[in-house]
C-alpha cells in the first residue's frame, strides 16, 4: 500500500520503472527486495523495504513528535537543512551572515553612486538603501533597536570590518566569521537577482488598465 507521491522515490530507491498495466511488465522494469512489510510506528503504519538488490542513493527519514505542530516544524527544519546542502552542492562558497554581506554591498554601491551622475546615480543609491532592509529586519525580528543597530553596523563596516554582522544571541555587533555564522553564497546571490528581476518587471509596467466584466 504505497501513496502515489511516493512512487518516484521508491522507483529511485529500487532502480525500477513504474508499470501502469500488467501487459507492460517486463524483467528490466522490475526491482528486487528480500522483504517488504508494514511496520507499526506509533499510531501509524509505514512500509519497510529491506534487502534491496541494487539500492539507489536515497535516504528515508521518519519524523516523529508529540503533536502535529512539532512534526510539521521538524519537517520544515529538515527541509531547510536539505536546501542548504543543495545550495552548497550547486555553488561551493560560504559567506558570513548576520546582515554583513548586505551592509557591505550597500556601502560599496553608495560609494559608487557618488561617482555617477543623473538617473544612474539615483538608481544605484536607491539599490544601496534597499539592501539595508535585510539587517534592519534581522535586528527588528531579534527584538533589537533596528535604527541603532544598523547605524552601528554601518559605522563598523566603514572602519573596514567587512565580516561584522548582527549577533542576535548577544544583541550586539560582532565578527560573524569568529562566531561561525555562515551561509551559502547562492542564497544571497539568488535573492538579489530575483528581487532585482522582480523590480525590473514592475518598472516595465507603464499603466494599469482596469477591465469591467458584466455578470
Amino acid at each position: 500500500d504505497i501513496e502515489r507521491e511516493e512512487i518516484e522515490f521508491i522507483s529511485k530507491t529500487l532502480h525500477l520503472q513504474p508499470v501502469a498495466h500488467v501487459d507492460s511488465m517486463t524483467p528490466e522494469k522490475l526491482g528486487y527486495a528480500k522483504l517488504v512489510r508494514e511496520v507499526q510506528c506509533g499510531n501509524s503504519k509505514i512500509v519497510q523495504v529491506s534487502g534491496i538488490g541494487n539500492m539507489g542513493r536515497t535516504v528515508s527519514v521518519v519524523v516523529r513528535g508529540s503533536n502535529k505542530l512539532v512534526v510539521e516544524e521538524a519537517d520544515r527544519s529538515l527541509h531547510d537543512a536539505l536546501c542548504v546542502i543543495r545550495c552548497l552542492v550547486q555553488k561551493r562558497f560560504l559567506i558570513v551572515g548576520g546582515g554583513a554581506p548586505e551592509i557591505e554591498m550597500s556601502q560599496k554601491l553608495g560609494y559608487w553612486a557618488r561617482t555617477l551622475t543623473g538617473m544612474d546615480a539615483v538608481c544605484v543609491k536607491a539599490f544601496a538603501e534597499a539592501l539595508e532592509v535585510i539587517p534592519y529586519t534581522l535586528a527588528e525580528n531579534a527584538g533589537l533597536n533596528p535604527i541603532e543597530i544598523v547605524t552601528e553596523l554601518r559605522n563598523v563596516h566603514t572602519a573596514g570590518n567587512a565580516y561584522h554582522g548582527i549577533n542576535v544571541r548577544k544583541g550586539t555587533i560582532s565578527d560573524m566569521k569568529d562566531e561561525n555564522v555562515l551561509q551559502p553564497m547562492l542564497v544571497t546571490s539568488s535573492a538579489l537577482s530575483l528581487a532585482t528581476e522582480c523590480v525590473r518587471m514592475v518598472l516595465k509596467i507603464d499603466d494599469i488598465i482596469p477591465v469591467a466584466r458584466e455578470a
